[in-house]
């Protein structure tokens, strides 16, 4: 890990509560394996794994309020449900607070919570490493995604985005229309 990694965990670790960061680590290193098991860049996926939940250290209100303060668009769906909002303002504080000006990290930070059609394969590994990553709780087909994940990351995120629509359609919630357009992309 590079220097500049070292010291963003550690402002994160300040920043974060203990339950996120242990998340937060753990979206890092599963990213790196995934990395490794795909060809993909470990440095990008490490720095993607670290920062993808950033701008979880305040409450969804402040998340709201933050976006307008730096001109961060939000979509009707995202103010329906504003667990998504981290995203978007996790890639902006990556990108100003943070440093890190590589629009691959960058993009997967955005997309890590909806996905997207056409993804890259970083933003895949940080879809997929931040369903799979080992202290999630366990949630009907996190065995089969994991399982999946190492050998075809493409039908790994097909089965993430089905399992994450049927969840939230089965328990009355909201479904960010991103996450349907990445299953019915993936589907194909």
């Amino acid at each position: 890990m590079t220097e500049e990694l070292v010291k963003i965990r550690k402002d994160l670790s300040k920043k974060l509560k203990k339950e996120r960061f242990e998340h937060t680590t753990g979206v890092m290193y599963t990213a790196a394996s995934l990395a490794m098991c795909h060809g993909g860049d470990v440095e990008k996926a490490l720095t993607a794994g670290l920062l993808h939940d950033c701008a979880k250290y305040c409450p969804a209100k402040e998340q709201i309020e933050l976006c307008r303060k730096y001109g961060i668009r939000l979509t009707d769906s995202e103010l329906a449900m504003p667990a998504l909002i981290h995203a978007k303002l996790g890639a902006w504080l990556a990108e100003h607070q943070y440093r890190i000006s590589d629009q691959a990290v960058l993009g997967a930070v955005t997309y890590h919570t909806t996905g997207r059609p056409g993804m890259t394969l970083l933003e895949k590994i940080i879809y997929i490493a931040d369903y799979i990553e080992p202290n999630r709780r366990m949630i009907p087909g996190l065995d089969e995604v994991r399982s999946t994940s190492f050998h075809d990351i493409d039908r790994a995120v097909c089965l993430s985005a089905e399992h994450t629509v049927n969840y939230l359609r089965e328990n009355g919630k909201s479904v960010d229309p991103m996450t349907v357009s990445t299953y019915e992309y993936y589907r194909k």
